[in-house]
C-alpha cells in the first residue's frame, strides 16, 4: 500500500531569510528530506503553495506588520504542527530593536513617504499571535535540531529541547572560557544552549542568539560586565540585542536602564 507522505511548509515573515539559507545549506540531508516529506510550500527553494493544508509548517521571522498577523493565523489553521524557527519567529528578533525606540521617528528618517508603510507598533514572535507547538531558538537556528525535531514530530514523538546554558557547550568542547581566560563580555552563562558554542569557540563572547537559558541570573552577570569595564548601558545593550524580547532578558534590559544600581 502506498502511504501519502506528510506535508510540509516552509514560510517565511519579516526576517533575513537565514533560517531558511540554514536549511538549503544543509546538504545531503536536505536531499534526503523529500524522502521524508512532501515539500510544499518553500519559496527560497522552489514550491510555492502558500495557502496549503499540512502536517509540519516551519515558520521563520517576526511578526510586524498587520499583513503579518493575517498570513500567520492562515498559517496556524493550515497546519497540523507549526514550529517557529530562529530568535525573529520565538522572539521578534532584531526588528523586535524598534520596540523600544520611537518607530515613527525611525520611519520618518528612512523613508519619503512614511505614511505608506504598513506596520504595527511592535515586532513580536509567531507565539504573541497564534499557538506554537514547538520553538527552535538561533540566529540562524541550528538545522540539525530543526531535521531532529522533524523526524521526531513525524514519529509522534515530542521533540527534545535543551535547557542548559551555552557554558556547558564550551565545557563539553573543551572550549577555554573567553569570560574568565581573555575578560570577554559573554552572555553564555544565561544564554540556551544549541549553537555549540560557535562564538566562544573562536574567541568570541557569545551574543545570546538563542535567548535566555532555564535559569537567568541576570543580576551577576551585570556586575561582572561592569568589572569588566562596561557602563550601565553597554550592559543593557547586551540584554537588548538579538533576542531582547524574550521575557527573561526584556525583563533585566528594563530592571537596568530603570535603575542601574539596583540589580
Amino acid at each position: 500500500m502506498n502511504r501519502q507522505k506528510p506535508k510540509l511548509a516552509v514560510h517565511k515573515f519579516s526576517s533575513c531569510d537565514g533560517c531558511q539559507l540554514a536549511l538549503l545549506n544543509l546538504g545531503e540531508p536536505l536531499l534526503q528530506l523529500p524522502d521524508l516529506v512532501d515539500i510544499v510550500h518553500f519559496a527560497e527553494a522552489g514550491p510555492c503553495e502558500s495557502d496549503a493544508e499540512v502536517d509540519i509548517s516551519l515558520v521563520e521571522g517576526s511578526i510586524s506588520t498587520p499583513e503579518d498577523v493575517r498570513r500567520i493565523r492562515q498559517v496556524r489553521e493550515n497546519s497540523r504542527f507549526l514550529v517557529a524557527l530562529g530568535v525573529c519567529a520565538t522572539y521578534g528578533g532584531l526588528q523586535a530593536l524598534a520596540n523600544f525606540n520611537d518607530r515613527d521617528a525611525w520611519m520618518s528618517a528612512i523613508y519619503p513617504q512614511p505614511q505608506r508603510i504598513d506596520i504595527l507598533p511592535t515586532s513580536k514572535g509567531v507565539s504573541d499571535y497564534v499557538k506554537v507547538d514547538l520553538q527552535l531558538q538561533g540566529c540562524p537556528v541550528n538545522s540539525a535540531q530543526v531535521l531532529n525535531a522533524l523526524r521526531d514530530l513525524l514519529s509522534g514523538m515530542k521533540p527534545s529541547v535543551a535547557i542548559q546554558s551555552v557554558c556547558l557547550e564550551c565545557k563539553r568542547n573543551g572550549v577555554a572560557c573567553v569570560l574568565v581566560s581573555k575578560g570577554e563580555p559573554c552572555m553564555g552563562p544565561v544564554t540556551l544552549a544549541g549553537c555549540g558554542a560557535l562564538c566562544p569557540a573562536n574567541g568570541r563572547g557569545c551574543y545570546g542568539c538563542y535567548g535566555p537559558s532555564e535559569l537567568v541570573n541576570d543580576a551577576s552577570l551585570a556586575h561582572r560586565f561592569e568589572a569588566l569595564g562596561l557602563d550601565p548601558q553597554a550592559v543593557t545593550r547586551r540584554f537588548r540585542f538579538i533576542a531582547n524580547n524574550a521575557a527573561a532578558f526584556k525583563a533585566a534590559g528594563d530592571r537596568l536602564e530603570g535603575d542601574p544600581h539596583e540589580r
